[in-house]
């Protein structure tokens, strides 16, 4: 892999362009997925990209398909850039653009909602909790503190927003929505794909605080699990030997990214809204690092 990648512009259909990814239709059943190392922060996407962050994401993603497939059947093909060449051989010329950062995928149908499960209260659940004892309107335990573990996990469905934040919603809402059984599937899905999941990371002393599932349906209904999955875009991976309920906890994402725009929203210098402030080459390689140290931990071997 070489340089980094701020946008792919392929000779195949665009079917979507996401903050990370663009979407291409390779035929009527196949998609191609190319992650790029654009980075958001704030629902805001910055100019600056972060080297490797693309690759992190697929390749991560890609270890996790395989190792999860016993759990539940995924959309991925391959990740592997000479068999994507070779099914689609006018990509040759873009090979190293590809290199580690395109996955091949079955084409399915969305289900309208984020699967998300928390093991710990962290982030939007933690404000929720800690101004009413809720979670989308459900009462939690009292008496938890932040960071604090849930035991057992929680299933906590979201609304897939195209802009701003994604809204938490109960299980009813999902029911209601898509039925009792799609809905039951999702959940016992969601459910199995984090704990074996998590067990895997804990393994090598990450926490995952909590992530979120993409899952679609193929022409002849079977759900699978699409999008990416377990990567510190969709995850909130913590340091285990760190780890101290009552707080926030350091976490393997884009933190330092964050946590400069923050310090700048708090001077005043920054409203939080396009367009983004310019960010110092020390920053950008932090969150790289961060990035690339996740892969490391979860997967054991340096990132390709």
């Amino acid at each position: 892999m070489t340089g980094v990648l701020v946008q792919s512009k392929l000779p195949l259909p665009l079917l979507r362009r996401g903050k990370v990814r663009e979407v291409y239709e390779v035929d009527g059943s196949t998609l191609l997925l190319v992650a790029s190392d654009r980075v958001s922060a704030f629902d805001v996407v910055m100019r600056e990209p972060v080297p490797h962050k693309g690759a992190v994401l697929t390749q991560m993603s890609a270890f996790w398909f395989e190792r999860l497939k016993s759990v539940m059947p995924h959309h991925l093909l391959t990740a592997d850039v000479a068999e994507i060449v070779a099914r689609v051989p006018t990509l040759a010329p873009y090979r190293d653009e590809l290199q580690g950062r395109a996955l091949l995928a079955r084409r399915a149908t969305t289900v309208p909602f984020e699967c998300v499960v928390r093991g710990y209260i962290s982030g939007s659940a933690w404000a929720e909790y800690k101004q009413s004892g809720t979670l989308a309107g459900e009462p939690l335990p009292k008496g938890l503190v932040e960071s604090a573990q849930l035991d057992p996990p929680i299933f906590s469905p979201a609304t897939k927003a195209e802009q701003g934040h994604d809204e938490n919603v109960t299980f009813d809402h999902v029911v209601s929505e898509l039925g009792r059984l799609t809905a039951e599937r999702l959940r016992g899905a969601s459910l199995a794909l984090y704990e074996t999941g998590r067990d895997s990371a804990a393994k090598r002393g990450i926490i995952i605080a909590d992530t979120k599932f993409e899952f679609g349906t193929t022409p002849d209904g079977e759900l699978i699990v699409i999008d990416e999955i377990l990567t510190p875009d969709s995850s909130r991976f913590w340091p285990a030997d760190r780890y101290q309920p009552g707080k926030s906890q350091p976490s393997f994402d884009k933190q330092p990214l964050r946590d400069y725009l923050a310090d700048l929203k708090q001077q005043g210098k920054w409203n939080g809204e396009a367009p983004p402030p310019p960010l110092p080459a020390e920053v950008v390689n932090a969150t790289s690092e961060r990035y690339r140290d996740a892969y490391r931990r979860i997967t054991g071997t340096e990132l390709e």
